[in-house]
């Protein structure tokens, strides 16, 4: 794709988004039970969720090194490097709701001094996950 000038032209959304897990299966029910969310497609490697027009891929951590290769998969304990960020309605509600689901909450919600409210989590392949309002 080009623009007018005849210059590739950027994206204009994210179409995939590849989390590297340690366990599968437990991080796959966690998105399920906490989201909401259905699997689109799994197989031994790796399970995929829709969000809205992005899809979150879950991949073995086992099976990432082939992927990125030969750059270093990092272990889940060496610190966060991502916080992906969900809109909601009402940050306090899904707090609750998150709570109710199982979900230890890491901060939130508090308000921000940049004008909005924000919660975060973690997922059990230690992904940073935020909501805002």
């Amino acid at each position: 794709m080009t623009d007018t000038t005849g210059s590739p032209s950027w994206p204009t959304g994210i179409s995939a988004i590849t989390l590297f897990v340690e366990d599968l299966d437990a991080t796959k029910t966690f998105y399920r039970e906490v989201f909401g969310l259905p699997v689109e497609f799994e197989d031994e490697a790796s399970a995929v969720f829709g969000f809205g027009n992005t899809l979150i891929n879950l991949l073995r951590s086992t099976a990432a090194t082939g992927l990125i290769d030969p750059a270093p998969v990092a272990r889940p304990d060496s610190g966060s490097r991502v916080q992906l960020t969900l809109p909601v309605d009402d940050v306090d509600a899904m707090c609750e709701e998150l709570t109710a689901r199982g979900v230890t909450l890491l901060n939130g919600p508090m308000d921000r001094p940049w004008g909005i409210r924000t919660a975060s989590f973690r997922d059990p392949g230690g992904h940073i996950w935020e909501i805002a309002k």
